[in-house]
């Protein structure tokens, strides 16, 4: 009767476990995505406002994706070190 109680609470902290997991990874794929997807859409948006403005279309369009790219591919490298030296 013990042994199955100590089987039942084992199971339910690997259930915990195994929930907290994948949690956290269902967490850094949102936190990857809005690394990406938030320096995209607002360079984006800004080199095509300046673009309107500036009449040098395709330019700065082209110039703020360019420059999300960088920062983008910046942090996640960032985050990926980050989580390299957690381990």
């Amino acid at each position: 009767m013990e042994n199955n109680t100590e089987k039942n609470i084992g199971k339910k902290d690997a259930d915990k476990n195994e929930m907290k997991n994948s949690f956290s990874v269902m967490s850094l794929a949102w936190e990857l995505g809005y690394l990406i997807a938030i320096p995209l859409v607002a360079l984006t948006l800004g080199g095509r406002f300046l673009d309107s403005k500036l009449g040098t279309s395709p330019l700065m369009l082209l110039l703020g994706v360019v420059a999300a790219i960088i920062i983008s591919s910046y942090m996640v490298y960032k985050k990926t070190i980050d989580i390299m030296n957690q381990k």
